[in-house]
């Protein structure tokens, strides 16, 4: 990269306004590229409501290719096949692209925090892209893009209902829409290891790692907000669920990973029943 490259020149933006800038990116590679350029080093504005910029479309930029529809449209396919696998691989793939979208948002969209929950989230989308990267990787060795299946995209549609108050993102895509990740993910390892796709089964052990610590981040900013408009963040999560039609959580739950990741007895406790 020479220092005159867009995403050099990229790198010594404010983070703040470098994640808005790369969550309008509609290309995919150039999208993970200016993420992977946003310097942690450089002073971040904390206080600015960057809403004053121009106007924002409704979702984030993304290619014109995966066509979204209802997620009661998509089919299951054999794990068997390679065929199965790339739409197994493609759908997690399509995922990590709206949790980069995720954490750059929350980023850019919402002020007056410490600066530590900007680093936390900026780690986060940097880690999402390189999850995105594994898996559009997988997908190039048997012979499929990104975009070659149709998705769906209930992940944005949380974050579109939730973009005016922080304490209800942090509540219900992080803890939860997210936090079914780590429920999901050792079953789906499970899968590919034992159609013999153990390559994918590699990148699933990583990416669950990395969003142990992800689910945590947002369990720990969830119950700072919580504690700073004095509220309890059990029964206030609760109340956000219903305001905002959570989707109800099933089992089977991965119980270490979730304590993991930050959620305690009372919390597990409710998920049991």
């Amino acid at each position: 990269m020479t220092p005159s490259s867009p995403a050099q020149r990229f790198a010594f933006k404010d983070p703040r306004i470098a994640a808005l800038e790369a969550l309008l990116c509609a290309d995919v590679t150039h999208k993970c590229q200016l993420v992977d350029a946003i310097d942690l080093d450089q002073p971040i504005d904390t206080v600015r409501a960057l809403i004053e910029s121009p106007p924002l479309p409704h979702s984030p930029g993304r290619p014109v290719l995966p066509e979204l529809v209802s997620p009661t449209a998509l089919k299951l396919r054999k794990m068997s096949t390679p065929e199965g696998r790339a739409v197994l691989l493609h759908a997690l793939a399509h995922i990590e692209f709206n949790a980069i979208n995720l954490a750059l948002d929350v980023v850019w969209r919402f002020p007056n925090m410490p600066l530590a929950f900007y680093l936390d989230w900026l780690v986060v989308a940097k880690e999402e892209a390189m999850h995105f990267g594994l898996l559009r990787d997988r997908l190039h060795e048997l012979n499929y893009e990104y975009g070659d299946f149709v998705a769906h995209n209930g992940l944005w549609e949380m974050a579109a209902k939730t973009a005016d108050d922080l304490l209800a993102r942090l509540a219900l895509v992080p803890r939860t829409l997210e936090a079914r990740g780590l429920d999901a993910s050792l079953p789906i390892r499970n899968k590919l290891a034992n159609a013999g796709d153990k390559r994918s089964a590699e990148i699933l052990d990583v990416i669950l790692q990395d969003e142990i610590g992800h689910v945590a981040i947002g369990n720990r900013w969830y119950r700072y907000v919580c504690q700073a408009r004095s509220l309890d963040a059990f029964e206030t999560y609760e109340l956000l669920a219903k305001q905002y039609n959570a989707p109800t959580l099933r089992g089977p739950f991965n119980w270490e990973a979730r304590r993991q990741a930050g959620f305690d007895e009372r919390e597990l406790a409710r998920l049991a029943g």
